[in-house]
């Protein structure tokens, strides 16, 4: 996509972002909108739906149907715009504090009911909005403003939740992976039912400079270092693994969901019976 067809989806006059030098979450929404125009979405078919957070902001950025909402209800708010325009593809935007703590009870639901969203989750370890606070994904050990001596809890997997929750489109991806990301997103906004793309990003301001990392081209590097491909990862052991980010597809079935049994109970009453 080049400069001018990313113009199209970018409401100027609401530039620049407010996001550091460095910040990886550009990469992330640059990745969705060049999924967008390869799908050949019309603007007025979209609706992006984001909570509070750095990641959040960028539904003031783009020119589609969009909605800032609450903090951890951006799935709950995506939820209600399907059901009521189930023409719409649905994309949240949300961050891994917003999703994971606050959200977490939505993003799990949302699983289990199968709703026909995208969610795409910026994941950079941290609350970074607020002060660099450890979140739900922050690395056991890990420093924070809320963890000057290191994180003390086993950090969540938003793959292995979003598959125990029952979503039917999952993939990872880090910003190093671009390519990839586009690919995945892409996919998950084609996918019927609820897709959930773990987007590693970098935050070098407060997790990197926490974590004795904050340059950002270093961050990235990490993420082409420590990335290994899910298959690959199959055949390794749990030590093997340690320290390692693995990428790729973990699922993609097709399974009826909310969406249509509640279009098909809508049929129904309708008929009368």
């Amino acid at each position: 996509m080049n400069k001018d067809e990313a113009l199209e989806y970018l409401r100027i006059g609401h530039l620049p972002t407010v996001w550091c030098p460095g910040c990886g979450n550009g990469i992330v929404l640059k990745a969705m909108l060049e999924a967008i125009k390869n799908l050949g979405l019309q603007k007025s078919n979209i609706a992006v739906v984001s909570g509070i957070g750095c990641s959040s902001r960028a539904t003031g950025y783009i020119d589609f149907n969009t909605m800032h909402t609450l903090h951890g209800r951006a799935i709950a708010f995506a939820t209600g715009v399907k059901l009521a325009r189930p023409d719409l593809k649905v994309i949240v935007i949300t961050g891994d504090g917003d999703a994971m703590a606050i959200g977490g009870n939505h993003f799990i639901h949302a699983c289990r009911r199968n709703m026909d969203l995208t969610i795409i989750v910026y994941n950079n370890n941290i609350y970074g909005m607020t002060g660099g606070q450890y979140s739900p994904t922050t690395p056991y050990g890990d420093k924070a403003t809320t963890a000057p001596y290191g994180n003390l809890e086993k950090p969540f997997d938003i793959v292995e939740m979003a598959k125990t929750a029952g979503a039917t489109y999952i993939a990872r991806a880090t910003t190093y992976h671009y390519m990839l990301m586009v690919k995945y997103i892409q996919k998950a906004i084609a996918h019927e039912g609820t897709s959930v793309i773990d987007a590693i990003t970098q935050c070098p301001t407060y997790y990197g400079r926490y974590n004795k990392s904050s340059d950002a081209p270093e961050m990235m590097q990490y993420f082409k270092d420590s990335a290994i491909n899910v298959e690959k990862a199959k055949t390794l052991s749990q030590e093997e693994l340690a320290g390692k980010i693995v990428i790729g597809e973990f699922v993609d079935v097709k399974k009826s969901g909310y969406v249509s049994e509640y279009a098909k109970l809508r049929e129904r009453l309708k008929a009368g019976s």
